[in-house]
């Protein structure tokens, strides 16, 4: 076998161990799932490594072969803890995205909504005016193909859905940061559009 074939096929054994590690494992970050896969693989050299979009279709896969019972279960109960979540924030215009909207949500994937205000300390007074202990982290995220930017974040439980609210400045509504599976500006959905994959429109009201 030539070491052309041998990385081909070490870079598609990583990109099935990755998957399977964000699957089972609860890990959500595309970059750690890849090093956690690599390492114990034994694999060190940076062509072997596969594409995100690789590692998203193979744990697409993988979750309906090996999940297709359970999966759907706890992402709507993600998605009903995203409503109830957006439904106390209304006032900062939430936005849900990542794994729980596009449906690849291991079971301890955190809710990402991206609320939109000049003054995050606003967000803060909201969580703390309903008791609800959160702790405060940042979260970087590519505006464009140049540039990283960090922005500050809160991450709190609801009963035993994790939830990270990331705080943009009010420009970014209509502006998404860019997908870390395949570059393009992020998929994010208001509250309406994540209440119809909750609940159908005859279930609405009940």
């Amino acid at each position: 076998m030539t070491s052309g074939a041998n990385g081909s096929q070490n870079r598609r054994r990583v990109a099935e161990l990755a998957a399977r590690i964000m699957a089972d494992e609860g890990v959500e970050h595309y970059h750690l799932a890849k090093r956690k896969a690599a390492d114990r693989l034994g694999i060190k050299a940076p062509r072997e490594v596969p594409d995100n979009s690789e590692i998203a279709a193979l744990l697409s896969v993988y979750q309906r072969l090996f999940q297709a019972q359970r999966q759907p279960r706890w992402l709507r109960a993600q998605r009903e803890t995203a409503l109830e979540a957006m439904r106390l924030l209304g006032r900062f215009d939430p936005m849900l995205a990542g794994p729980v909207l596009d449906g690849s949500a291991a079971r301890q994937a955190m809710v990402c909504l991206h609320v939109f205000t000049e003054t995050p300390e606003e967000v803060s007074y909201i969580l703390l005016e309903h008791a609800i202990p959160f702790t405060v982290h940042e979260r970087t995220v590519r505006q464009n193909s140049r540039e990283r930017t960090a922005y500050p974040c809160f991450r709190f439980m609801a009963g035993e859905v994790g939830i990270e609210l990331v705080v943009f400045p009010p420009i970014f509504k209509r502006q998404a940061p860019l997908s870390p599976v395949d570059g393009k500006p992020m998929a994010r959905a208001d509250f309406a559009f994540v209440e119809a994959l909750v609940r159908p429109s005859h279930q609405r009201g009940h």
